[in-house]
């Protein structure tokens, strides 16, 4: 980073929340409370929790309710690949552990359990095959070059609008064959439909509702242009043309286009900052990088991992389970903490390090395990790899000249802003 100041607030500010995390009864930790992510300072609870109480229970927060926290790789990987016990349901709980209104319940199938999400997975996931791929990547690198060209040099910016949301809502845009000139309404959606009330983007659920019914009205203007046309390879027709999804109500198709809408969006845009921001904090780390631009696809898989764009995933238990050495009820909200899991130590070597050139880089938990697993990670990372090859060509440095400001939750885990600065191009 350009200013020392930015570290020695973030010592301070990291002194006093493990202070915090480790003179509270463990009782009192609340891993979901989103001033530990606004402030960033919710490791060392994480930390506690890995340490003392891996499967910890927390009834602190009347709104939301009680929870397990799951903190550990192994344990997180025990809930998340038995899906007969840990249901994600969306009529049970869905994947948050937000509760929502009984007469607002958006099913997707990441909120499905086996055989209607097997299905509906089936049905977009020829848009990620590796053809699909193949055919993205120079549309990708083509629109990353021009805006990486576009940006000013020597002056202050936001990287997450210039870059992180535009790169990630054009690629949107295309996997819907949305109209180009709206493409930000993706972008407004999948912020709509992530957000807290009363923290900057909606106001109340009643406007949360409002806005997600204007996603649906125009997504079912789109269907019904693409259902009376031949089936084309971009999301909208293979909804519209699907066996198993054809025939989805109104609010079955709203969950599954937030699911799309956010999932192509958190991951990648959280990360493209995320990324700049490590290397700018690890400074020895975007040496190795200039000088070994090869790294880059280690390198993308260790951003994800840092990051975590997704914090955690919720579960509902379908019945009493025993899952290290604690008796998880039948009905009970699970959390499982990937952003915990990527730093546990008995199964991540260094965890707490940035390293882009790691052994086993893409052994985290940042995509999900089992039937879950993220069905974008392939274009995902190809997004992050194209992106960065593009940027060395151009920009030897980008410079982090202010502290970023993150996302209100402790669901997605991203930033709203970044300022940067580039003090030349290459050449």
């Amino acid at each position: 980073m350009a200013d020392g100041a930015f570290e020695l607030g973030r010592a301070q500010r990291d002194k006093e929340a493990r202070e915090r995390a480790y003179s509270i009864p463990l009782s009192q930790i609340h891993v979901a409370d989103p001033e530990l992510w606004i402030t960033d300072t919710h490791w060392p609870y994480f930390e506690r929790l890995r340490k003392e109480d891996p499967v910890h229970w927390c009834e602190v927060d009347e709104e939301m309710g009680g929870y397990w926290s799951v903190t550990k790789f192994n344990d997180i990987m025990e809930v998340d690949t038995n899906h007969q016990v840990f249901s994600s349901d969306a009529f049970k709980g869905g994947i948050t552990l937000r509760n929502f209104d009984e007469d607002f319940v958006l099913p997707m199938f990441i909120a499905m359990d086996p055989p209607k999400h097997d299905v509906q997975r089936k049905t977009v996931s020829p848009i990620v095959s590796p053809a699909s791929l193949m055919q993205l990547e120079p549309i990708i690198r083509e629109r990353a070059a021009g805006l990486l060209d576009s940006l000013p040099v020597g002056e202050t910016f936001n990287w997450v609008d210039k870059i992180s949301i535009e790169l990630t809502t054009q690629m949107l845009a295309t996997l819907f064959d949305f109209p180009w000139e709206d493409r930000r309404k993706l972008t407004r959606w999948s912020d709509v439909a992530t957000a807290i009330p009363g923290n900057g983007i909606i106001e109340t659920e009643e406007q949360r509702r409002e806005e997600l019914f204007e996603c649906v009205d125009y997504f079912t203007r789109l269907w019904n242009e693409r259902v009376n046309s031949e089936p084309k390879h971009d999301l909208i027709s293979m909804l519209a043309h699907g066996e198993s999804t054809r025939n989805m109500d109104r609010m079955e198709y709203l969950g599954n286009l937030i699911l799309l809408i956010v999932g192509g969006n958190d991951t990648t845009r959280n990360s493209l900052s995320g990324g700049l921001l490590f290397l700018n904090q690890n400074p020895k780390e975007y040496d190795k990088l200039r000088a070994d631009p090869s790294l880059i696809p280690s390198m993308v898989s260790e951003i994800i991992r840092y990051q975590t764009p997704l914090a955690y995933m919720r579960r509902t238990a379908l019945e009493d389970y025993v899952l290290n050495g604690k008796t998880i009820r039948k009905g009970e909200k699970v959390a499982m903490w990937y952003v915990s899991g990527n730093r546990d130590d008995e199964v991540i070597d260094r965890p707490n390090e940035f390293i882009i050139d790691r052994e086993r880089p893409r052994h985290h938990m940042s995509f999900g395990f089992g039937i879950h697993r993220c069905v974008g990670n392939r274009l995902a990372e190809m997004q992050l790899r194209v992106v960065w090859e593009e940027i060395l060509k151009r920009y030897p440095v980008i410079d982090v000249v202010g502290e970023p400001r993150r996302v209100y939750s402790s669901f997605v885990k991203g930033y709203e802003e970044l300022p940067v600065r580039i003090p030349a191009r290459v050449g």
